[in-house]
């Protein structure tokens, strides 16, 4: 990363913390997803979490679980579309979509020749005809983006999407039990990770690791699940 892209990206997160409050203030909470993107004009150093690559929790789970993957997938939140490619490139028909029509046409612009499904779309109201149809669904910082009522329903519609027998991988920043951030973002406990043992998945994997992020050290988990054949 050079000094340049550095200094944009600082100012990118700098930012970040004034649109989220003045989404809030207009009385919509998830709006500033879309203002992150439309604002950085096409350019990826001014979106925080984006940095054109494959999530390296995501390239590690990847390399772990073998190069040859069957099945749909799902991709939650997937910005410019780094992750549903690296995810395609396994084997899996993958569908991504994300809150922000202009990261959906940023990602299709990026990946002209993909064979990856973007859509526009709300976790919180997701198409009926995903409910219960993939055998893999990923979330990357998705979570961690959202706080109160919006996180507290996540969990129910991420479950939701899961098929009998199929996965769920997620991944994001950790806090101590007890403690609290200003965000965005607002990384999870280790048990507001696991809530999903409550909503009937069998937890397989947590793993713990960190990653750096400008001059600091940050915390990350990823988790797997299951949801049983019944």
């Amino acid at each position: 990363m050079n000094e340049e892209f550095a200094s944009r990206r600082r100012r990118a997160r700098e930012t970040t913390g004034s649109i989220h409050a003045e989404a809030e203030a207009r009385g919509e909470p998830l709006a500033w997803f879309d203002e992150v993107y439309r604002r950085a004009g096409g350019d990826t150093a001014m979106v925080p979490w984006a940095d054109e690559e494959t999530h390296p929790g995501l390239a590690e789970w990847i390399a772990r679980s073998g190069a040859i993957h069957e099945g749909r997938a799902l991709d939650i939140g997937c910005g410019l579309g780094d992750n549903a490619e690296a995810l395609s490139a396994t084997g899996y028909d993958v569908t991504a979509f994300d809150l922000s029509p202009v990261a959906i046409e940023w990602a299709v612009k990026r990946f002209p020749h993909s064979s990856v499904e973007y859509v526009v779309a709300s976790l919180l109201d997701p198409p009926a005809e995903w409910l219960g149809k993939f055998d893999l669904v990923h979330e990357t910082y998705t979570l961690q983006a959202l706080k109160g009522a919006q996180r507290e329903a996540a969990y129910p519609a991420i479950a939701s999407l899961i098929a009998p027998g199929g996965s769920l991988l997620v991944i994001g920043r950790v806090r101590d039990e007890g403690t609290d951030v200003a965000g965005p973002p607002w990384p999870l406990t280790k048990s507001e990770f696991m809530q999903f043992e409550n909503l009937g998945l069998t937890p397989r994997a947590y793993q713990s690791f960190t990653l750096v992020d400008g001059e600091h050290s940050v915390a990350h988990a990823r988790v797997v699940f299951e949801r049983p054949i019944e």
